[in-house]
């Protein structure tokens, strides 16, 4: 492991990040509030301490897959450790624990929050915690890479160990091109959001802030209502459609936008997740209608934005989904489980597996009643072997077993056990909002802090997709 490496392309990283506390800190300079110092302090000590490598650490295009795997890693940890320093220098509600758990929760576009009082937050500030979403939903080491100039090896050998196997199915072209790809459906899907929330009638602010939430499917908002807020059905409406958007792998969305293929037409995982994303909105709307909501388009509204927006792991809320009927919340609760599409933004399980999964429990049933028949199992044309079948499973179990275990560790802590599943699952599955004390109107505030540091592990766990931040521990084994 050369440590000099893990240095320069780390300091990178964290010159990205200085480019965004710099704006927030331009922003708070604007409104003339409290976190100017704050966020320019934090922007000089992030920016010396990602210059200086670049300075003294000659470039290279030539990088092991565990140097490359390790910098992904730490790259992660260390934004999120840079991040609560704005936090902490403001003070406030402010802990060094609370600090943690709100910029883990931002990166990781989690969404779930420890705030009692959002908009005592001066903008400045806010605009952060919302920057913290939009950098972490592309991934901060694919936005690098995609803006600096050509690392040959290295480009290709840091990408591999950003995204997942799934993520990269679809992509059929040079690292380069993919990365760009990427970067243009993000930037775009944003300015988009962004121009239709203004025409709704949303400031700029607040239309910004929301687009980061929506795009990187986090979930983090300016006000203490979220959505609800507003009490406009046209802001429900366009947030709705982008969240669905967002969910969808990016590399379809850029085909069929381009009008080279109509890949999400034809996509089976695409029409699974839209299919299974119809049926539960479905579901909730005739559960809570007559009970919580007398009038059935009411009961839609409600039920159609709370079930993408847990489905898609953004974590906004129109509703307090406390009160809703139990039907519901298990339904909403599967959804906090799978999420959307890999290759998106979204967090969870991700329907890509949920397929797979079921074709491989298809291919086995076929087997017991034909033993020497030859199955080979598609999804959209390619083949699923044995090892794609075991570790889509594999991943479901071991990813499940997290949850249980975080939920029994919050109930030791005196956690309820809605509460302690629920949550556990929602930050698994960067969702944010879950059940009980950490309902869609309630925030993290009284989970204990060592509850907070379990739940913010499941968040960087649910990010780098388990494996990822799991190998860490395992680096003296590679060869």
């Amino acid at each position: 492991m050369r440590f000099h490496i893990l240095l320069r392309y780390t300091g990178t990283v964290l010159l990205f990040e200085g480019v965004f506390l710099l704006i927030s800190a331009a922003i708070s300079f604007g409104f003339s509030d409290t976190a100017v110092l704050p966020l320019f302090y934090s922007f000089i000590i992030t920016t010396l301490f990602g210059i200086f490598p670049i300075i003294f650490v000659p470039p290279t295009d030539k990088i092991q897959n565990k140097e490359g795997f390790v910098i992904v890693v730490t790259g992660w940890l260390l934004v999120c450790l840079v991040g609560i320093m704005p936090y902490v220098l403001w003070g406030g509600p402010f802990t060094l624990t609370n600090a943690w758990f709100e910029s883990v929760s931002g990166f990781t576009t989690t969404g779930s929050s420890i705030l009692n009082d959002i908009e005592a937050l001066p903008p400045g500030l806010l605009f952060w915690r919302s920057a913290t979403h939009w950098m972490g939903g592309i991934g901060i080491i694919v936005f690098m890479l995609a803006v600096l100039p050509s690392m040959g090896k290295a480009q290709m050998v840091l990408y591999r160990s950003e995204m997942s196997s799934l993520a990269m199915e679809n992509f059929k072209y040079r690292t380069r091109k993919t990365l760009h790809i990427l970067i243009y459906v993000y930037v775009g899907l944003t300015a988009a959001e962004t121009l239709s929330l203004l025409f709704c009638g949303m400031n700029w602010f607040d239309a910004v802030t929301h687009s980061f939430g929506t795009i990187a499917t986090g979930g983090f908002s300016p006000r203490n209502s979220s959505i609800a807020s507003y009490a406009s059905v046209s802001v429900e409406i366009v947030i709705m459609v982008f969240m669905v958007l967002s969910g969808i792998h990016f590399a379809l969305l850029f085909l069929t936008i381009t009008g080279a293929s109509l890949q999400i037409y034809r996509s089976s995982v695409v029409r699974t997740y839209l299919m299974i994303m119809g049926i539960g909105v479905l579901i909730v709307t005739l559960s809570i209608h007559g009970k919580q909501y007398e009038n059935f388009l009411e009961a839609l509204r409600y039920g159609a934005f709370m079930v993408i927006s847990l489905g898609t792991s953004t974590g906004f809320a129109t509703a307090d989904t406390a009160f809703w009927s139990a039907l519901a919340q298990l339904v909403m609760i599967f959804f906090t489980l799978q999420c959307a599409c890999a290759g998106s933004t979204s967090g969870g399980i991700k329907v890509d597996r949920i397929v797979i999964f079921w074709k491989g429990i298809g291919k086995r049933i076929t087997q017991m009643k034909h033993p020497h028949a030859v199955i080979t199992p598609k999804v959209d044309g390619t083949a699923l072997n044995e090892d794609m079948i075991e570790s889509s499973a594999l991943y479901i179990v071991l990813y499940m077993a997290i949850v249980f275990l975080s939920s029994i560790l919050l109930s030791t802590l005196g956690v309820d056990m809605l509460t302690a599943f629920t949550g556990s699952a929602a930050t698994m599955g960067n969702v944010g909002p879950g059940f009980g004390m950490v309902g869609s109107m309630s925030n993290y505030s009284e989970i204990p802090e060592i509850g907070k540091w379990v739940l913010t592990a499941d968040m960087l766990l649910g990010r780098l997709e388990i494996f990822g931040l799991a190998l860490m521990f395992l680096l003296r084994s590679w060869r």
